[in-house]
């Protein structure tokens, strides 16, 4: 159902979310630890028999709704650390539509339906993703140019939901000018957007991790804004001297470890083979349907 709520409640009950879903980083000052008290669960799950996941003992993320003693193999998403709990609903996508493209976060659709945000690095596969995920053709546009978004374009999802494509972030030929405005405005989305659930933060898995999708992660951990890390390219066999896809989650995750008291939700996706993409919408409906309950 859709929310509609006066604008004092409505930024209360955003809080609430940002709080129970964040993963903490131990770099946050003392007074934003005191303030975040996250209901999800980091437990190791070195007794499960996930084949899926590149970690053999990786730390789950634990919705609302499950007690982390109850959780078994058969709730979690393969492919990922993320724990299924009573919130997932129906994950089907029926109909999607393009609503608006807006330069500025105050321009943005203002009808309180919660909206999921994809942001990556330029390149890192955010349309084929979006195409992948709605299930159509060109719904995104896909470039071989990197840096082709320039906007933030909301996409209406079964008339309840919004999905967000935000510019790509390290696009090194785009001009300087253009780098601060687009900081500037997209920063302002993150930091003002009430109806935001979470942030799915794309992490190209066919390369070593990259300092400046670390740099993201950390600078959204600090602002309490919630992330899914989508690991994409998974279908990416080993290159000369390179690594597989699940090595480099390995070494994203290990570096993710160092900053995070609790480890965000994972999962690995391809838009070449749709792995993934049940799991990220099954994942994406639960978060949905506790912060529109």
């Amino acid at each position: 159902m859709t929310m509609v709520l006066r604008s004092g409640v409505m930024v209360s009950l955003t809080l609430q979310i940002r709080r129970r879903f964040m993963s903490t980083p131990k770099t946050t000052t003392p007074s934003l630890l005191s303030f975040r008290k996250p209901l999800s669960h980091s437990i190791p799950a070195s007794k499960t028999t996930n084949a899926s996941s590149p970690l053999s003992e990786t730390l789950l993320f634990v919705p609302p709704g499950v007690l982390p003693d109850e959780v078994n193999d058969s709730m979690i998403l393969p492919g990922s650390n993320i724990v299924v709990g009573p919130y997932a609903g129906d994950a089907r996508i029926k109909e999607v539509e393009f609503v608006k493209s807006s330069g500025r976060a105050k321009d943005c659709p203002r009808d309180d339906r919660p909206e999921f945000a994809i942001l990556g690095r330029s390149n890192v596969g955010k349309s084929s993703l979006i195409n992948s995920l709605v299930r159509k053709k060109e719904i995104a546009l896909t470039s071989k140019k990197p840096g082709k978004t320039q906007l933030i374009n909301h996409f209406l999802v079964n008339k309840t939901w919004y999905l967000v494509d935000l510019p790509g972030y390290g696009f090194a030929k785009a001009p300087e000018a253009a780098k601060m405005d687009w900081s500037s405005f997209t920063k302002g989305y993150f930091l003002n957007r009430s109806t935001l659930v979470a942030i799915l933060l794309l992490i190209d898995a066919s390369v070593p991790p990259q300092k400046i999708d670390l740099d993201c992660a950390n600078w959204l951990g600090r602002n309490n804004i919630p992330i899914t890390f989508v690991f994409t390219k998974c279908d990416k066999m080993k290159v000369a001297k390179g690594k597989r896809p699940d090595e480099n989650i390995r070494d994203f995750q290990e570096l993710i470890r160092q900053n995070y008291k609790q480890h965000p939700p994972w999962i690995m996706t391809s838009s070449v083979t749709g792995l993934g993409r049940d799991e990220l919408l099954l994942h994406m409906s639960q978060l949905r349907n506790y912060w529109d309950q």
